[in-house]
């Protein structure tokens, strides 16, 4: 048995790539035999199980998409075998809270994600997701998926985006949920008013449709245009759907500063109605006059815990967050379409009111040097990006609100911006938490080709490996064990995905081998384009899609569509 060249792997790849998944180097193959009994051996290395249980030694046979035995297995009874000896192993990564959708027809290696050891990715949230799509603003998304992305648009609805991504391919797994915000301007645009009966009865039949024809569930973004229009009764009412069908409600509170205890309590009201699975998205305590709240809010969520709720949460390791430029603009403002938004924007009898409504958001913030100007689309604006907006209007002159306005009205909206709003001390309750689970809160991303544009935030490459590098190993906010099953075992039981999450026999291959000791991010927000360190190999459905820290273009991925049920009652 010995180690092999690229050269000589190569002349194997057409073969083992079916049966083990494999590309690169850093593999032992061995010529055919007869009589073998397993695909891909993982040898040696210390497995946490997922489950919670104290970390053991042992090796992993796989064949196909499944583990079949773990326990001592010879290594002659594997057509291939990783060395794990001094390596960590455990279940893949489940990203619970991500943004992933065309990020995977842009670039379906899902470079950024699956380099931290993110095999699934639940994506379709904040109350946004890329079906269904309004007639109105079919026309609009089109020409910006065509402009920014060279990207056709083929699809509608749930059903078509899902067949494209299976069409193209994807290195890992794809779950996702249906956006409330995406539904209502389906069904009645994107103004501020209240449903009326027959447009909710369309709401419902709509996400009741998308649920059976996949979605794991709704979300909600009720900070944003149009989803935050919409008053409590209408969410409860569509989360009946969603708790009839088994489904999950994963919410962007109402607010998470200002008037976090309110929005915490219309959330698990909602719950307490409606029986519906209660996920908080990117639990958080935003801006300096509120981070007192962190332990009345986490009282809260233990407290509907305890009254039997299902309720979890989950938080990306970092005191930053990252959304549109245009958040700092009031909701009147960015009610309707893109038009009627910058139309606003122009008008100078409501500039006073803008004006005002911008003052407030700096003194929240304590100054504009906290938020980073991270994207636009237009070449003219990209000096600006890795700038903060103090920066910013300096450099051309303006105040802060003179600045924000242009380059919104110029890039059309398409203002991505970094706002540093939370408290360490405060993320670290958060995270060592056992109801809260881990997202990156971003997408899959490279550091080449159009997804390696402009400074995002550095979630996108580094969370995984930053909780367990920094959090656990470093800080020891957590245990390793009860980190590791906060990021498989819990969110598979919640989102229901079926024998994943958990390294056993007769369940599918989603594996992550990583150095414990070196594991860390090294993406930052001055370079964000940069993979974590650590993650040595990752297995996605059996197949190998990091071999020694390397991307083996191997697209093993599936979508993983929610099986039509309804509650027992």
């Amino acid at each position: 048995m010995k180690s092999i060249s690229r050269r000589e792997f190569l002349k194997y790849s057409s073969r083992l790539t079916a049966a083990a998944g494999l590309g690169g180097c850093g593999i032992i193959l061995k010529g055919c035999r007869t009589k073998q009994e397993f695909d891909l051996v993982i040898k040696g290395g210390l497995i946490y199980d997922g489950e919670g249980r104290e970390a053991f030694q042992a090796d992993i046979g796989i064949v196909g998409n499944n583990i079949q035995e773990i326990g001592r297995i010879s290594s002659i009874k594997g057509k291939a075998v990783i060395d794990a000896n001094g390596l960590s192993i455990c279940p893949g990564f489940i990203d619970v809270h991500d943004h992933t959708d065309i990020s995977l027809l842009i670039n379906p290696k899902a470079e950024s994600h699956v380099r931290q050891g993110i095999t699934t990715v639940v994506s379709g949230n904040c109350g946004a997701s890329p079906f269904p799509i309004a007639e109105e603003i079919y026309d609009e998304i089109k020409a910006n998926y065509q402009e920014q992305f060279q990207l056709d648009l083929t699809w509608s609805d749930l059903k078509g985006f899902l067949l494209r991504l299976e069409k193209t391919g994807m290195a890992l797994n794809y779950a996702t949920l249906v956006g409330h915000g995406t539904i209502r301007g389906a069904v009645m645009g994107f103004h501020d008013r209240p449903s009326k009966t027959d447009e909710l009865l369309k709401m419902k039949t709509l996400l009741e449709e998308n649920i059976i024809n996949g979605a794991v569930g709704f979300s909600t973004g009720l900070e944003y245009a149009p989803g935050s229009f919409a008053p409590a009764n209408e969410i409860t009412e569509l989360c009946y759907v969603v708790s009839r069908l088994n489904g999950v409600y994963a919410t962007h509170m109402r607010s998470e500063g200002d008037f976090l205890m309110e929005s915490l309590e219309e959330s698990i009201d909602v719950s307490r109605k409606t029986g519906v699975s209660l996920e908080i998205s990117h639990f958080k305590v935003a801006y300096p006059p509120n981070w007192h709240k962190i332990d009345d809010a986490i009282a809260k969520v233990e407290e509907a815990k305890q009254e039997g709720i299902d309720i979890a949460c989950d938080r990306y390791p970092y005191i930053a967050g990252s959304t549109g430029l245009s958040f700092y603009m009031p909701l009147w403002a960015r009610q309707g379409t893109t038009d009627e938004f910058l139309s606003r924007l122009k008008d100078p009898t409501v500039e006073t009111r803008l004006r005002e409504y911008v003052d407030k958001q700096e003194k929240k913030l304590g100054s504009w040097d906290k938020v980073l100007i991270s994207d636009v689309v237009t070449d003219k604006n990209k000096q600006f990006v890795g700038m903060s907006v103090l920066q910013a209007q300096k450099h051309v002159e303006k105040d802060a609100f003179e600045f924000m306005r242009d380059i919104l009205i110029e890039e059309r909206g398409r203002v991505g911006m970094v706002t540093f709003m939370m408290k360490e001390e405060n993320l670290k309750k958060i995270l060592a938490h056992p109801l809260v689970g881990i997202g990156c809160d971003g997408s899959a991303m490279a550091p080449y080709g159009p997804l390696g544009e402009g400074k995002p935030h550095p979630r996108s490459y580094g969370s995984f490996p930053r909780v367990l590098g920094k959090y656990v190993r470093d800080e020891k906010i957590i245990s390793m064990t009860q980190m590791i099953k906060k990021i498989t075992s819990n969110p598979a039981k919640k989102f229901g995905f079926e024998k994943r999450g958990v390294l056993q026999t007769g369940y599918n291959a989603d594996i992550v081998i990583f150095d414990e000791a070196n594991v860390i991010d090294q993406a930052t927000f001055e370079q964000p384009h940069q993979y974590s360190r650590g993650i040595e190999y990752v297995l996605v459905n059996g197949q190998v899609v990091i071999n020694r820290e390397e991307h083996t273009g191997n697209l093993p991925g599936q979508v993983l569509r929610k099986k039509a049920e309804t509650k027992k009652s």
